[in-house]
């Protein structure tokens, strides 16, 4: 039976790494897949991961209709034994709805992955649209860690160094980035909570509006 895939985790966990794994391996064997993507850090119609690892990609712009896509590339002779689908938080609910629809009605796996929630620690549409319909859920095992050493929940973003909760629900960034530039930074959720980035901790200076509140 064909299955709606989501491998879900924080920033730096390997999400796209193991979608290449994953085009790698079937590929090997012989399958053909289509791989959509969306903003993704190398530019439009990449697929990237941190490792220099790097292949071409549909890009699954806003409005773009998945299902027909696929269906118009299976009329043309095309040839699609799975699909992937990467960056899967910033694609529209009716977006995931169209996965959904690729494996129920043409019996394909969709593997999608992505950031569930997002610098807020709000749910992503995409993401929570993909709870709701995924027939499995993964929590990818490599673990990020946050700078203290735990393992790593949340992410944040941060403007020269420091963390920011307000703002568009999509700006994209990496946790490379130059000085002054929009990144991300994936924290434990005490630091998240307090703001505490790796250079705020660096410099030894905490916001008072972070520090734990001591009885009078």
């Amino acid at each position: 039976m064909s299955e709606l895939a989501f491998f879900s985790g924080t920033m730096d966990c390997g999400k796209s790494t193991l979608a290449l794994q994953i085009g790698h391996n079937r590929s090997a064997r012989g399958l053909a897949g289509l791989i959509f993507t969306r903003d993704d850090r190398a530019g439009e119609g990449k697929l990237s991961s941190r490792l220099g690892l790097v292949t071409d990609a549909v890009e699954a712009r806003e409005g773009m209709d998945l299902y027909a896509y696929v269906v118009d590339h299976l009329s043309r002779g095309g040839r699609a034994d799975y699909v992937i689908a990467d960056e899967a938080q910033f694609l529209a609910p009716e977006q995931i709805d169209q996965l959904a629809r690729i494996v129920d009605e043409l019996g394909l796996d969709v593997f999608a992955f992505g950031i569930t929630t997002d610098f807020r620690t709000k749910l992503f549409p995409g993401s929570q649209r993909l709870i709701e319909l995924a027939d499995r859920i993964e929590a990818l095992q490599v673990e990020a860690l946050c700078w203290c050493g735990a393992r790593a929940t949340h992410n944040a973003r941060t403007v020269g160094d420091e963390m920011v909760v307000e703002g568009e629900q999509v700006v994209v960034g990496d946790v490379n980035r130059l000085a002054g530039e929009v990144g991300y930074e994936v924290l434990c959720r005490r630091h998240h909570q307090r703001r505490v980035t790796s250079a705020v901790a660096r410099a030894g200076v905490l916001s008072p509006d972070v520090l734990p509140v001591t009885p009078s």
